[in-house]
């Protein structure tokens, strides 16, 4: 059953990081991967400071390498897989084993791996937050239309700014200092392209 209804609203004790393939071979032929890269790297070391569980996928890695070392998954569940969707039994399980209803979810490909994931994940009953900067595709085209049909579908589009001070809650949070630095760097290039009226 799809997830019902709700305002979206992140808790950090309720929620889990999932980093679909970020790996090396794509590097030259995703539109805007610095940025894709950039995002998965901030996120998975907030993850790191707020304790909150981070699960990633790698897409036939004999062929398509490894998670690009810029995003440093030490300590995190990686699982390879061949279906585009992430949720292969694996890593459903461990999901289940984590309790968590909310995924946070960024990586590529925008309308192919990223879109069947969000599908199951909410077919599942999970409630998914789609962070936009950090998603990607070959071309700009597919990844728009990947986030405008997950958005119909019932999933949450958030930033990794918007997605962290969420979780967060406030400036004095204990790791409010670290949160904020991380997302404090700007990422390499600053059109993402999601609205091409506008100048993001």
């Amino acid at each position: 059953m799809m997830a019902g209804r709700s305002l979206g609203k992140l808790s950090a004790s309720g929620t889990a990081f999932l980093v679909c393939d970020v790996q090396e071979r794509f590097r030259s032929v995703i539109d805007k991967f610095p940025n894709v890269v950039h995002v998965a790297k901030t996120m998975v070391q907030a993850a790191r400071v707020l304790n909150i569980p981070v699960l990633a996928t790698e897409q036939n890695p004999s062929r398509l390498g490894k998670t690009v070392s810029e995003v440093d998954v030490t300590g995190v569940e990686v699982f390879e897989k061949k279906l585009f969707s992430m949720l292969i039994p694996p890593l459903e399980d461990r999901l289940k084993q984590l309790n968590v209803k909310q995924a946070v979810l960024f990586g590529i490909e925008s309308h192919v791996c990223v879109l069947q994931t969000s599908l199951d994940l909410l077919e599942k009953g999970y409630e998914v937050h789609l962070v936009t900067d950090g998603v990607s595709s070959q071309r700009p085209f597919d990844r728009q239309i990947a986030i405008e049909r997950l958005k119909t579908a019932g999933v949450f589009l958030t930033t990794s700014e918007s997605a962290l001070f969420q979780l967060i809650q406030s400036a004095d949070h204990a790791k409010f200092k670290e949160i904020s630095a991380l997302v404090k760097a700007p990422p390499p290039i600053k059109d993402y392209g999601l609205f091409p009226q506008a100048n993001l």
